[in-house]
């Protein structure tokens, strides 16, 4: 099994009961997810939150707490990835900007909304509403 695991980051932002979804083609099937990447050399999981989110989406947001990690391993290739998941707020939007290949476009969807097109890719939806982890008891640092 490839080791270290990929780490991914993932941000869940809600605006008016609605959640902000990423549309993509993932390996040619088109999907919808949260906006969410890999955290690129040295970066801060909190800025590649932040990035990646601006990338996919166009929008530049603010963090407000840690939702959880999770661990998954890719059925076809092995490969292992922890990814770390931010509730986050919207600021600003700029329609202009290009977002990332693959990326078709982002959508501010209701819960009802993702459970149709997303099935099982709405875990964090629940723990957004539910238990969530504020920043001031969590220290993310990079490495010096």
């Amino acid at each position: 099994m490839p080791w270290p695991p990929h780490i991914t980051v993932a941000c869940v932002i809600e605006k008016n009961d609605k959640f902000l979804m990423v549309e993509e083609l993932c390996n040619g099937v088109l999907v919808f997810n949260q906006p969410a990447g890999h955290l690129e050399p040295d970066e801060s999981i909190l800025d590649a939150a932040v990035r990646e989110t601006l990338e996919e989406t166009g929008w530049e947001v603010s963090l407000t707490a840690f939702i959880g990690a999770y661990q998954w391993t890719a059925p076809e290739s092995g490969q292992h990835y922890l990814r770390m998941a931010f509730a986050a707020l919207p600021l600003t939007h700029s329609p202009e900007r290009p977002l990332d290949q693959g990326i078709l476009a982002a959508h501010w969807l209701s819960p009802g909304d993702i459970i149709l097109v997303a099935g099982k890719g709405h875990e964090n939806y629940q723990e957004i509403n539910g238990i969530k982890t504020p920043f001031g008891l969590a220290s993310f640092r990079t490495a010096s």
